[in-house]
Order: structure tokens, then C-alpha cells, then sequence
């Protein structure tokens, strides 16, 4: 259920609030961190989908950047539960 004004509008909240909320210098340096990591993650997409529509894919240089990619995705992961963590309530 979403949340409701008195007179059963839903809740918006403004951009204008939201970025005028406090943010740390290191959930800054972390975002930034996760943006490169998933920009070099969609390059080694690219990367790995261009080397298998060649007439002879080199199956050992994809097998080692899917592995490259999957750690990536790992380290994405890792930033982004140290900007959102899980809270058990």
C-alpha cells in the first residue's frame, strides 16, 4: 500500500527535498565508485559480445572476461551494501 495525503493523493516527494538531504563525502566517494565499476562492467559486455559474433570466438579470452565481469559485479554489489545496508528490524 502506498502512503496517502489526507485526502487519498499519493505521496510524492520533490527532487528538491531529496537533494537537499545530507550526504556524506563517503556515500559520495562510493557512488562515484560504483558508477566506474558498472560503466567498466558494460564495456566488458560489450567487450564479451563482440568477440562471440567473430567467425572464431577465442573462448579463452571470454571465459576471462565473464570472470573479470562476474567480480565486478561482486565489488558493485559489496559498494552498494555500504551505501544501503540491510537492517534487520
Amino acid at each position: 500500500m502506498k502512503p496517502t495525503n489526507d485526502d487519498d493523493t499519493p505521496v510524492t516527494i520533490s527532487s528538491a527535498r531529496v537533494e537537499s538531504l545530507p550526504v556524506s563525502a563517503r556515500v559520495l566517494a562510493l557512488r562515484h565508485e560504483a558508477a566506474v565499476l558498472r560503466q567498466e562492467h558494460q564495456d566488458l559486455d560489450a567487450s564479451i559480445q563482440a568477440l562471440e559474433i567473430m567467425p572464431v570466438p577465442d573462448q579463452i579470452l571470454i571465459a576471462r572476461l565473464k570472470r573479470k565481469k562476474l567480480c565486478l559485479r561482486d565489488q558493485i554489489v559489496e559498494i552498494e551494501d555500504q551505501i544501503l545496508p540491510d537492517i534487520i528490524a
